[in-house]
């Protein structure tokens, strides 16, 4: 009877690792859907005034590129304003703003703090300060310093804050950078992944998680309703004003035809400490909204089962793969018959979404999939997709690719073989701190391209959240790391 419960027990630890698998190919099944159910019946020609708030530290490399696209948008003459809030550079950031100033008088304002590096709410919220202090301003675009809006992609987004009903629109964030390494063409397709195609799923559900940080519009009406200021409590204080607009009762919405590119990381270690910040945030929105989740509302659709799942499946992921390998190894030390069973089950799943999710992806951004097929391919890692090919065809790798060789696998390295691909969905996200672990080393040059593809680029997005639950657990100082920029993005 023991025997029997601990079966059980096992069997929904592996269960549990199945739905986050289950929940990305729901979220991808729903996108053919953003043709029916968006935003655009409601969207109308709309060009209020727009003021442009930019936090800028040390942006002297990128700011001036980036005030020139925003003075030649698609947009009308006299109704747009940007404000560059330097946050105590001390590079040549100011005298390039000031510059711009006077080559676009009346259009650009470089407004200065002479105490910085309180991080990008504060910097944000000096500015919001000032341009609510007048009656100008419609419509508030907050923006990075190093992000290219395309010519049309503002008219974009404005045209839904003719429904009075939204309070804030977002864009597609497109890795943009001139010369992509690995990491970008990597961090390319995951942002086709999470926002035009996760983000469209989540505009069918009327319900959307984040507003990009370097792309999001707001009425001023919804600006001054949630506080007229960005929370400076959280890491994640762009996640925080999406929260407060919905629960407000106004709707988010997300235009994935809006693009802006935007400079990533080169390295593993710039983008863990850029993702660590994302998702330490991330555990603290958690916590915060903890009488949200599964609380449907006729307000907003926050509390909804399937944003709920949608949120979960991915800030427990860690845990649930955890979870997975205990119960698999549970069932092959138990030798029960039932390991084999949940482990092709859970694998099959993996591979069938893995193989519809990446072919979608692919056609949702051509461009992107074109530049970073091999990433796409890649994407879980080598090692993965032959443990897929091992679930989808039994024995292949244990007796088809031995004989060709002419050997076959003793029992012992039968028992070796199934207990790695039982642990491997926790064991790769060891593998992906050694990535990290080598970058910065004087192999890490080809050593941390070669592992990412075999590890896979997910599993170190899965590890950096694991270690955001780690800096939470400890009360790790919250630091808001800048992201260096180097003017990669030319438009």
């Amino acid at each position: 009877m023991l025997e029997t419960i601990l079966v059980v027990v096992l069997v929904i630890f592996v269960a549990l690792g199945i739905v986050p698998v289950l929940m990305m190919a729901y979220q991808f099944l729903l996108i053919p859907f953003h043709a029916f159910r968006n935003h655009y019946r409601k969207a109308a020609p709309y060009l209020p005034n727009v003021a442009v708030i930019v936090p800028a530290w040390n942006e002297g490399a990128v700011i001036g590129a980036s005030i020139d696209r925003l003075m030649s948008l698609e947009y009308p003459e006299g109704r747009l304003r940007i404000y560059v809030v330097d946050d105590a550079s001390t590079d040549d950031t100011p005298d390039v703003v000031k510059a711009k100033a006077l080559q676009y008088p009346g259009a650009v304002f470089h407004l200065r703090r002479d105490v910085g590096g309180e991080g990008k709410a504060h910097t944000l919220n000096h500015g919001i300060r000032i341009v609510l202090s007048e009656d100008w301003m419609e419509a508030l675009l907050i923006m990075d310093a190093d992000v290219i809006y395309l010519p049309d992609s503002l008219r974009r987004m404005t045209r839904h804050l003719a429904d009075p009903e939204v309070g804030a629109v977002t864009a597609y964030i497109r890795e943009g950078s001139t010369e992509k390494n690995f990491l970008n063409r990597f961090i390319a397709f995951e942002y086709v992944l999470s926002q035009i195609g996760s983000r469209r799923a989540q505009n069918v559900l009327g319900a959307l998680a984040c507003l990009a940080g370097g792309a999001q519009l707001h009425s001023r009406f919804n600006l001054v309703d949630i506080g007229g200021a960005i929370d400076t409590s959280s890491l994640a204080e762009d996640t925080v004003t999406t929260f407060k607009t919905q629960l407000a009762g106004r709707r988010v919405v997300f235009e994935p035809y809006a693009v802006v590119l935007a400079e990533e990381p080169l390295a593993i270690a710039a983008l863990w400490k850029q993702r660590l910040r994302w998702a330490r945030g991330n555990v603290q929105l958690t916590k915060r909204y903890k009488d949200v989740w599964f609380r449907p509302s006729r307000k907003h659709n926050l509390g909804s089962i399937s944003f709920g799942l949608f949120w979960f499946s991915v800030f427990l992921l860690p845990v649930l793969m955890i979870l997975s390998s205990i119960g698999l190894i549970g069932l092959l030390l138990l030798e029960s018959n039932l390991a084999s069973e949940v482990f092709r089950i859970l694998w099959v799943t993996a591979a069938c979404t893995y193989i519809y999710t990446m072919l979608l992806a692919a056609q949702l951004d051509p461009v992107t999939g074109r530049s970073s097929w091999r990433e796409a391919i890649l994407f879980p890692g080598l090692i993965s997709i032959v443990i897929m090919v091992s679930a989808l065809l039994p024995g292949f790798f244990e007796v088809v690719v031995p004989a060709w060789f002419g050997f076959h696998i003793t029992e012992t390295g039968l028992f070796l073989w199934t207990l790695f691909t039982y642990i491997w969905i926790s064991v790769s996200m060891l593998g992906a701190w050694l990535t990290k672990a080598v970058d910065g080393t004087r192999a890490g040059r080809w050593l941390s391209p070669l592992l990412t593809y075999i590890v896979g680029y997910g599993p170190i997005l899965c590890a950096v959240t694991f270690d955001s639950y780690i800096k939470e657990a400890r009360g790790a100082a919250m630091v808001w790391d800048k992201t260096e920029k180097t003017g990669r993005v030319m438009g």
